[in-house]
This record gives structure tokens, sequence and C-alpha cells, in this order.
């Protein structure tokens, strides 16, 4: 907490946050309030600071203020729309940032960052709102339109996906899963629609006013526009996610195939297993997707990491699934199948195991058969 108290030891200032106080800049006397509204427990005439800093020292007396009281500036409310729970963890957040920064932010562009660092994972509104709050550069933030994703991509990727963490009932099979990517991320920022920040808005306003039918009808809403905005700590049903943060995060829903793999349907002997095998390795956890297409079903199609794990590899080699080589020709796959099939691991435990596409060949020409007959 030395950084927050060496901002003031001599260096007292007051802004509109704290209403018994004003600005004192240098070469500028100060004007006090009358008598009858000054609190005797705090100094009255703050000098030292100049309109440039004016809202770094207001970010280090706020943050002392929360470490006593736990209390967050009332007018902050004014500028976002979370709820006071959430904005108790923000400053929580900051405040043990604050603490781990040598030395201490000087000008707004470092206290900005400094916010920006310790708030990643709230919605870019909400974090602009903050540093407006502190009248704080918002030019210190990504811009939406600049490419979260390396320099220099794999022939044929056409962007990358950093996902929040998989929900175990979001992987469907052994070769898909839904997984969903928060808004903070600046690729997403930039194409989240109008009318879904309103109903973002709407939703938590909703939910101040205790009007629950509203907010849920909200929430559906924005389920059917492909996002979801949760409190990632709690389980709901269908979660999408569970996390240690209690922060509600706008996240985007995305359906992905695994590139080059083809496991076994669940209908078919191994396909529990199969599934089961891809909720170890990914479920859980966050994971990179590089995306090179997508297919006709709307899903996309990628080759996944998770902990620097390329998966498809861990699940060819383990038996759990089978090299799709009408789609994908990279002769790694080719040879960990082999390894898998000579070492008689997963499915190749089986002496002759189906096809899937057979398999789902054979389905649907049933399915045909019966339509033709009936």
């Amino acid at each position: 907490m030395g950084n927050i108290l060496r901002c003031f030891k001599g260096e007292d200032s007051g802004d509109d946050h704290y209403p018994y106080y004003q600005p004192h800049y240098y070469d500028q006397p100060a004007s006090p309030l009358p008598q009858q509204q000054q609190p005797q427990q705090l100094p009255l005439r703050p000098h030292g600071v100049t309109p440039a800093t004016i809202g770094v020292s207001a970010l280090a007396r706020d943050l002392l203020n929360f470490q006593s009281t736990s209390m967050v500036p009332e007018r902050l409310s004014q500028h976002v729309a979370s709820s006071k729970k959430a904005q108790v963890k923000w400053y929580r957040n900051m405040l043990e940032a604050y603490r781990n920064t040598s030395p201490p932010p000087k000008t707004p562009a470092d206290a900005a960052q400094l916010i920006a660092t310790a708030l990643n994972m709230i919605q870019r509104t909400e974090l602009e709102g903050i540093l407006e709050f502190y009248n704080f550069p918002i030019s210190s933030l990504p811009t939406a339109s600049s490419k979260h994703q390396p320099s220099s991509l794999p022939e044929g990727v056409q962007f990358v996906l950093n996902t929040l963490p998989v929900n175990d009932k979001c992987i469907g099979d052994g070769d898909g899963f839904t997984a969903y990517v928060s808004t903070t991320d600046p690729r997403e920022w930039a194409n989240v629609p109008l009318e879904v920040h309103e109903m973002v808005i709407a939703r938590t306003q909703a939910r101040e006013c205790r009007d629950y039918k509203r907010a849920n009808a909200l929430q559906s809403s924005l389920h059917k526009a492909g996002y979801k905005y949760e409190n990632l700590s709690v389980p709901v049903l269908n979660s999408w996610i569970i996390s240690s943060s209690d922060e509600e995060v706008l996240a985007r829903k995305y359906r992905i195939r695994m590139r080059g793999i083809d496991a076994l349907e669940l209908n078919m002997p191994y396909g529990k297993e199969s599934q089961d095998a891809l909720v170890k390795l990914i479920g859980g956890k966050s994971t990179k997707i590089y995306v090179y297409d997508q297919d006709q079903f709307g899903r996309y199609v990628g080759d996944i990491y998770c902990n620097n794990v390329f998966i498809q590899e861990k699940m060819l080699k383990g038996g759990h699934a089978w090299h799709y080589r009408n789609y994908d020709k990279r002769p790694e796959f080719a040879r960990w199948a082999s390894e898998a099939r000579a070492a008689n691991r997963g499915l190749w435990a089986s002496e002759n195991p189906e096809k899937p596409w057979d398999w789902r060949r054979d389905q649907r020409n049933a399915r045909q058969g019966a339509i033709l007959v009936s």
C-alpha cells in the first residue's frame, strides 16, 4: 500500500469524486467549502496536483478509501451499467494491481494501462466508463480495429479465436464443441451489433430493478443473437462456463469443428469414450483456435490448442478419432493415426471399427428408405 500512500505524502488532491474537496492546482489558491460542509478527518487544502495528474491522484485516493471501507465511488454508477457488487470486484482487482506496481503510475496514460490490465475481462464499454470517470485517455486501450492475433499466421488461417474456458456440456462429441469468446477481445468488440449492446444495458437495468421477467427475456434474446452475458462463477441451466471470476462478461458463441479428424458419433461403439477424451483435454480450459474455414453447417473449422498442446494430435495418438483423409492430407496426421492403430489404442482396440463417415451415410440412406416406404 506504500505506492498509494506516497501519492498523498504532500500531494493530496480533490476532484468531483469527493464533494467535500475542490481541485487546487499549482499557482492557484484553494477555495475551501463552507465550514459546516468540511469533514474534519481529511485535509482540506490539497496541493501539488496539476490538471494533468488530478485523475491519477483521484484514483489513488479512491483505492485508499476502498482499502479502508470497501466502498466504491458513488458517482461511478453514472458512467457504468454494472452493479455495485461488480464494481467492488473491479476495485479489489485495481487495488491489487496498484500494490504490485512500482513505481506507481504518474501519468493518466500509465493509470489507464494499469486499469485496463487489472480489468481485462470486463466489457469494453464498462472499461471505457471507468476511464471516463477519471478522465483517463481511452486512446490508451487497443483500438477496436486492431488484430488480436499473432503477426505471422500459418498459411490458410483466416483468424484466431482465444476462447473462454469450455464447459464440459458444450462438447458434443470427439471432434466438435461450442466455445465462447469474450468481447473484450478487440476483434470481437469491433463486430458486436449495436442492438446487442442495448440489450446488455437493458438487462442490467432490469436486474437492478428486480424485474427478472424482463431480464430473462432479454437474456433469451441475447442467446438468439449468438451472445451470452452471465456471471461466470454461478452455474446456471445450460451454463456455458465455470470460472473463479465473479464478473459478468459478454461473449460471442462459436460452433467449432476440429480440422482433419473425424470422431465416432455418440451412437457408435466407442463414441462416448471419444467424447470423454476430448472433455479431459479441453473441458474447463481456455483454447486457442486457428480458424481455416466455415463448413456447410456454420461451424468454424480449425486447429485447436489448449495449454500449448495440439488437441488433434492427442486425439489421433490416443485412438480417439480417425484421420479425415478426404479433407486433410497432412502426413503427420496419417502417421499419428497409424501409430495408434498399431498399438490397438482407443477405437483401434476393436477388430474392425466402422468409419464414422460410412456410418453417417448408412444412417442417411436408412432414413430416406423409411420415408420412401411410408
